[in-house]
């Protein structure tokens, strides 16, 4: 009685959805209507309101996808547009200076390192000018302040002349202003921190001489100071530490009463040319060099993450649309059997695609701007933002991330509905019951020339180009090679499903998990793209940068060759100290390294292009001695004078080899056509670019040294020669750190890792639950059958694992190719560092990810008895 009345349940349920989907049938047939028309926008929505649950995880993919690209946009318009307010020029109408970066026509300027600084006669230009009340000329002198011996702790310090006190303005609280050179005013938190009052000692280091001084007074600023601590000289003192008389980093200009900054602004650029002009938040750029290098570094980082974020919302969108797809097969055929032709399929699809994409895109606008305000605070914890940088929150991001999913969803939907609106009816009603076996050969053809042409970036571009072009081309193969994936999905998972169908063990339930992976290809292949993208971006994005690492910290190991290394607690080593410790007995080499960054320009046809490189300046005597670079051409003996060495990638990139030069701008914008004269492959250690080290000392902005190598015997007392120096301290060579690198912060990388690899997460959730849940009149005639509820829940932990064992194996395989050729363009191996315990992190989280989104919809789909979930 029990099969009879299930099969009649079953037969009647088969009968009113067949009635159901003719209905919608007739409607489509009987209309000639546009996507975006009322009335195929009403028929869609009718089809959205019968299929909630395939639908939903439509939406769920185009919210988060939306929510993610928003806050890239809110981040991008927060660095073009936000700043931090002015502290120490918070009087200022107008500070004029230098311009921080390099012009170029087309593109966003690059930063310059070091400060651009300007003549000393303009500040009398700009006293000249209409409106200006009162110009003050700035400079600025890196301090430590020395508290029990230790340097102290907190905003770096710098050091002004007293006359430039009043672009705050500071107000006396205690003491009076300085008049002799040993008097300094400390600003009101700087003396409480170190303990100090008016009449009391202080010791303060410049370089890395300490000097005594008497605290003749303590100010109060206007403003609070975040960013900033602020010591006072007189203004001839300040002149004396700060090196010239010449030059001066900036001039605030105290406007006239009523008169507007911005047109001041305006006149002040037409009387002063070569100088730049700040208002506003602008104004705290001049102060303190980090804030406008960190807004740079927000909008690079912004732009390029929210690119790769919008071809993987396509990509997973277009996906959960083609799953959703291939679940209505039934109903598209019967549609296409009444009659419907297979424009109005398209554009029903596409209506759907329409109205779910732009819900869904609508509804992730608030949790991105959340999302946006999350990685803002993030960014100011870990240093790339400073204190008081405000998130700039407009309608424009959320409306870019609106228009971008509502298309993301239509391209999606119209890739999804091409073969279900190109079956003939007669076809169409036969095919319904069993997934087409073969792939279509514009979709095969395509997918197999990506393969090729993702082997062909990653394996031959390394050997047959120089430079970073290699790397580049490496590293995109593996984006590359999962867009195949996606479209030769099928194929690779029927691959994969028939090797595992030759295991003999394992019983009934893994017969049947086998042939479900091999029958279902299309469906559990459009399920579990996301999730194998997970493992090839997660493995491509965290393999190579410790790749990277791994060898620059070799090439650093392997190229300090010095005894000791001296190194700073401060801003840097005096030169002088070189000097000081050459005389020492028992010396033999002391080899001074002042770091900073350069930009090389070079032509590629009509347009110049460029790359910012972290640089050294090096003494090429004591090189030799000092440090191994790994010369593969040239001599580092002839680096006087406007000559430079280049790292092996750098040079195959700038298209410069030894015997041709390079414009190289140095840190503070000055340009030199240098000769190139070596090429060494230490780079990533040491740095790409090796300048004269008087070269780069005399354009950096405190003048000062990053480290001194030394060579000596073991009787040499260097210890007793730096004892006058409080900030310097004596290494072994494992002190040398690694050059910086001029891609993101380490931590900024990692956070924007994990927001891409939880999107791609949810969306493997989301069309694994989609495709388990579809099947619950699968389960329902197994259960009919005879089939166990326990066999069938084991026969899913199979098929669970086969899908975790696929987007492991087919995702570790793309991004193989990526870090073999990555890895040869850097250091000429094949074989990157893959750390153990990093690969089974990813192997876990897929798994954790995974198994879930299968196991709990499957087990809720099991609840209901048979004969009603089968009736449903």
């Amino acid at each position: 009685m029990g099969p009879k009345l299930s099969k009649r349940a079953a037969r009647k349920a088969a009968k009113k959805a067949d009635k159901k989907a003719a209905k919608l049938a007739a409607r489509v047939a009987k209309k000639k209507v546009r996507t975006l028309s009322r009335q195929n926008l009403s028929l869609a929505w009718s089809t959205i309101r019968g299929r909630k649950g395939s639908f939903a995880a439509v939406l769920i993919a185009v919210a988060v996808g939306s929510a993610v690209i928003t806050a890239c946009g809110v981040l991008l318009e927060t660095g073009i547009s936000s700043g931090v307010p002015a502290e120490r020029y918070a009087r200022a109408a107008v500070v004029v200076g230098g311009y921080q970066a390099m012009p170029v026509e087309g593109d966003n300027d690059p930063r310059l390192s070091e400060r651009v600084r300007l003549p000393a006669d303009t500040v009398a230009k700009v006293a000249a000018v209409k409106g200006v009340e009162h110009a003050v000329g700035d400079i600025s002198v890196r301090m430590s302040v020395l508290k029990k011996a230790a340097v102290l702790d907190g905003p770096p310090v710098y050091g002004h002349g007293w006359s430039a006190s009043v672009l705050a303005p500071f107000t006396l609280r205690a003491g009076s202003a300085p008049q002799a050179a040993d008097d300094v005013v400390l600003d009101s938190d700087l003396a409480r921190r170190a303990g100090v009052s008016a009449g009391d000692t202080v010791t303060l280091v410049a370089g890395s001489a300490p000097g005594s001084y008497r605290v003749s007074g303590v100010a109060e600023p206007s403003v609070s100071f975040d960013r900033q601590s602020a010591v006072f000289f007189t203004d001839d003192r300040a002149a004396q530490l700060y090196g010239t008389t010449d030059r001066i980093d900036a001039v605030g200009v105290l406007a006239a009463k009523g008169t507007d900054p911005g047109d001041l602004a305006d006149r002040i650029n037409k009387a002063v040319p070569g100088a730049a002009t700040y208002t506003g938040d602008d104004r705290s750029d001049v102060e303190t060099l980090d804030v406008g290098q960190m807004r740079s570094f927000v909008v690079e980082v912004a732009s390029a993450f929210g690119a790769t974020m919008i071809l993987l919302v396509v990509i997973v969108v277009s996906g959960t649309l083609a799953l959703s797809v291939q679940q209505r097969r039934r109903e598209l055929a019967l549609l296409r059997a009444v009659g419907a032709t297979p424009r109005q399929v398209l554009r029903m699809i596409g209506g759907e695609a329409v109205i779910v994409g732009g819900m869904g895109a609508v509804l992730g606008a608030v949790p991105g701007i959340l999302l946006a305000s999350l990685l803002h605070s993030v960014f100011t914890a870990v240093g790339a933002l400073p204190p008081g940088f405000s998130l700039v929150t407009t309608p424009l991001p959320v409306l870019f991330a609106v228009l971008v999913c509502v298309l993301a969803a239509r391209i999606g939907g119209w890739l999804a509905a091409r073969r279900a609106a190109k079956v003939s009816p007669v076809e169409a009603l036969g095919d319904v019951a069993v997934e087409p076996k073969k792939l279509g050969w514009v979709r095969l053809t395509i997918g197999v020339l990506l393969v090729l042409g993702g082997l062909a970036v990653a394996i031959v571009l390394p050997i047959a180009l120089p430079g970073e072009s290699a790397i580049d081309g490496a590293a995109s193969s593996a984006l590359v090679l999962v867009i195949a994936v996606g479209l030769l999905g099928p194929k690779l998972f029927g691959g994969v499903a028939a090797l595992l169908s030759r295991r003999r063990a394992g019983g009934v339930t893994w017969f049947l998990a086998v042939a479900n992976s091999r029958a279902r290809a299309r469906r559990l292949a459009s399920a579990t793209t996301p999730l194998i993208m997970g493992v090839t971006m997660a493995s491509a994005q965290l393999f190579s940068a410790t790749t990277l690492a791994a060898t620059a910290h070799d090439q650093v190991v392997d190229g300090v060759i010095a005894d000791h290394v001296v190194t700073s607690d401060s801003a840097g080593i005096s030169p002088e100290l070189a000097d000081v410790l050459r005389g020492v007995p028992g010396v033999r080499t002391v080899g001074p390294v002042a770091r900073t960054s350069t930009i090389l320009t070079w032509p590629d046809g009509d347009a110049i292009q460029y790359r910012v490189s972290t640089a050294q300046g090096v003494d090429p005597a004591a090189v030799p001695d000092t440090m191994r670079l790994d010369v593969l051409r040239g001599d580092l003996s002839a680096l006087t004078g406007p000559t430079v060495a280049l790292s092996r990638l750098v040079s195959g990139t700038v298209g410069a080899d030894v015997g041709g030069s390079v414009d190289v701008h140095l840190g503070d914008g000055t340009v030199e056509k240098a000769k190139v004269v070596a090429v060494y492959e230490n780079g990533l250690g040491f740095g790409d670019v090796t300048l004269p080290h008087d070269v780069v000392l005399a354009h950096t902005t405190d003048h000062l040294d990053q480290w001194l190598m030394v060579n000596s015997d073991p009787k040499a007392d260097l210890a007793a020669a730096l004892k006058p120096y409080p900030t310097v301290g004596l290494h072994d060579a494992e002190a040398v750190t690694v050059a910086p690198t001029d891609s993101a912060d380490n931590g900024i990388s990692l956070v924007l890792n994990a927001v891409l690899l939880g999107y791609l997460g949810i969306a493997v959730v989301n069309t694994l639950v989609m495709a388990t849940i579809s099947r619950r009149g699968e389960f329902a005639l197994l259960r009919l059958v005879g089939t166990r509820t326990s066999q069938v829940q084991s026969m899913m932990r199979q098929e669970a694992g086969i899908i975790v064992l696929c987007a492991i194996v087919v995702g570790t395989v793309a991004a193989l190719p990526s870090l073999v050729g990555m890895s040869y363009a850097i250091r000429h191996t094949v074989f990157p560092s893959i750390p153990p315990l990093t690969y089974l992190g990813i192997v876990v989280a897929a798994a954790l990810i995974a198994w879930p989104a299968v196991m709990v919809p499957a087990r809720l789909a099991l609840r209901p008895p048979a004969v009603e979930a089968i009736s449903r």
